[in-house]
């Protein structure tokens, strides 16, 4: 049996020499090596989009910023996680995210145990520069254990990829385009007439904000849990 040699690519990572394994990310890499980068989109167990463009980071010799997530770690890197300049973009992309939709932490069912929530504390956002949109959108309670609040959602698509790589039953799906984009379930029908979903919970555990949580929660009673997450994909032979 021919043995693939594993390839071993050398890089810095906020002055600190690292090993990479071919096709790694810098995002793993980093984690790998105790450096925290901000994320909201990704989630390990599901395919990386870079959607959400909080992990940007500074490569050495590239004139833009870069998604760590899927970025591919190469021989010879100097990337930076922490910078003026990217701490600045994080706020930005944060206050954005909370001027789009009505995120109220006080009446939210994820209160204190939000991502949104902790990544704002932080980077230190304390208020919003951009004005609020204050969009009317719905909120459809017609699943008999689960409802999904479009006011909370950050698009992440976490869900999408959920339902779709680990459950197999594709019930999510993003209709619209730029601000007019939302979440909807099969056809853009309600979510509880759905002919697809399984009822698992997936998506309302992996979703980083209160856009998906169980009915019969009070305000900051929901915690998410994700820690299946892992442990199914490769249970299940899937990419990380």
């Amino acid at each position: 049996m021919r043995v693939t040699p594993i390839r071993i690519k050398t890089l810095t990572i906020d002055g600190k020499e690292v090993s990479a394994r071919e096709g790694e990310t810098i995002l793993q890499v980093a984690h790998q090596n105790g450096i925290d980068i901000p994320t909201l989109c990704y989630l390990e167990g599901l395919s990386p989009v870079g959607a959400c463009r909080l992990c940007l980071v500074e490569v050495k010799g590239v004139n833009r910023l870069l998604p760590a997530c899927v970025t591919q770690a190469e021989e010879g890197m100097e990337v930076i996680t922490n910078s003026e300049r990217l701490i600045k973009y994080r706020r930005m992309i944060l206050e954005l995210l909370f001027s789009e939709r009505n995120h109220t932490c006080s009446v939210c069912v994820v209160n204190g145990h939000c991502e949104l929530q902790r990544l704002a504390q932080r980077l230190g956002v304390v208020s919003v520069r951009f004005p609020y949109r204050y969009p009317n959108l719905p909120v459809d309670a017609s699943h008999e254990r689960f409802a999904v609040d479009h006011n909370r959602c950050v698009l992440c698509t976490r869900c999408v990829r959920v339902c779709d790589e680990i459950e197999g039953a594709h019930v999510w799906d993003v209709m619209g385009r730029g601000i007019n984009s939302r979440i909807i379930s099969d056809l853009n029908q309600p979510w509880g007439t759905s002919d697809t979903c399984t009822s698992c919970g997936k998506c309302v555990h992996v979703c980083p904000t209160g856009a998906l949580f169980e009915k019969g929660k009070a305000v900051a009673e929901m915690e998410k849990r994700r820690q299946f997450l892992p442990y199914l994909t490769v249970m299940r032979g899937g990419r990380q």
